[in-house]
């Protein structure tokens, strides 16, 4: 049933990167688990397993997955052609990643993907509409860049211990991991770097120091006025963007909906999935 109302208000938004959650369920359940046809099942498992104990916790109004394109490139690798270079994932991983938007789809949620956006992108496009609404939501991710959402309205969910649990990271926590305000994290990591993505940051520059100069200067583009790092302005402004999450990337409606789970279970019988489509019925 859905909620109408102040009941409706007091429900957040559930917002989960698909990617990140994949990668996270597939190294940490075994290899060996298959579905009928023997090809790789974990990661499927354990995401919508973890997707089934987050809505049973926090009871959203409704579930959006954000996921990438993958070899599909952004605006992010016209700024800089080492972003993410590197990348290589395993084919089972692949091969899961391929099925799982029509399996979350089948079970009712809504999913998010379009070329030229990351997943993380489809997060701050959600988080940015349901502030508008005036309401909260939960966010998924392991992806460090998504701390810039962080506000009163806005708790990170980063999973810890594979995909058995999370821990809630709000204004403080991201204040306390990096000495930086959540709307400074771009800037943070402009000029920290970031060698997951590949971003080499400023010459010289660690955590403390950025730390320390946005606590001085504010953001990158006060610190950049000043006449500091003045050889590497262009790029540093250029990461800065790359960091950034387009709160534009386009969304299907978002109103309020229950997942289907006695659909998801029967779409995870179809792939071969007997002990999550089990999961999933006694879910619902």
């Amino acid at each position: 049933m859905t909620p109408t109302g102040a009941s409706r208000l007091t429900r957040p938004l559930l917002v989960v990167d698909g990617d990140s959650l994949a990668h996270r369920a597939y190294h940490a359940l075994p290899s060996s688990m298959k579905r009928a046809n023997g090809r790789p099942g974990n990661a499927l498992t354990g995401f919508m397993s973890m997707l089934l104990r987050l809505w049973q916790a926090e009871r959203p109004r409704a579930v959006v997955v954000g996921w990438d394109t993958l070899g599909r490139p952004t605006y992010r690798n016209a700024l800089l052609d080492s972003y993410q270079s590197g990348r290589v994932f395993d084919p089972d991983l692949v091969e899961q990643l391929e099925l799982l938007p029509g399996l979350v789809s089948a079970a009712g949620i809504v999913s998010a993907k379009e070329p030229g956006y990351e997943a993380d992108d489809f997060l701050a496009a959600a988080v940015a509409q349901e502030r508008g609404r005036r309401g909260s939501a939960l966010v998924v991710t392991s992806d460090r860049d998504a701390f810039q959402l962080a506000d009163e309205q806005t708790t990170i969910l980063q999973p810890v211990r594979g995909v058995s649990e999370t821990a809630r990271v709000g204004p403080a926590q991201v204040r306390e991991r990096y000495g930086v305000e959540p709307r400074q994290v771009p800037d943070f990591i402009a000029l920290r770097g970031d060698p997951s993505d590949r971003i080499p940051g400023a010459r010289g520059v660690g955590e403390k120091t950025a730390a320390r100069l946005l606590a001085e200067y504010g953001t990158l583009q006060a610190l950049l006025a000043e006449g500091r790092f003045a050889a590497e302005a262009g790029r540093l402004r250029d990461f800065r963007r790359i960091a950034t999450l387009d709160a534009t990337a386009p969304l299907p409606p978002l109103d309020d909906r229950e997942p289907d789970w006695a659909a998801g279970a029967a779409a995870a019988r179809e792939l071969g999935l007997e002990r999550l489509a089990d999961r999933l019925e006694a879910g619902a």
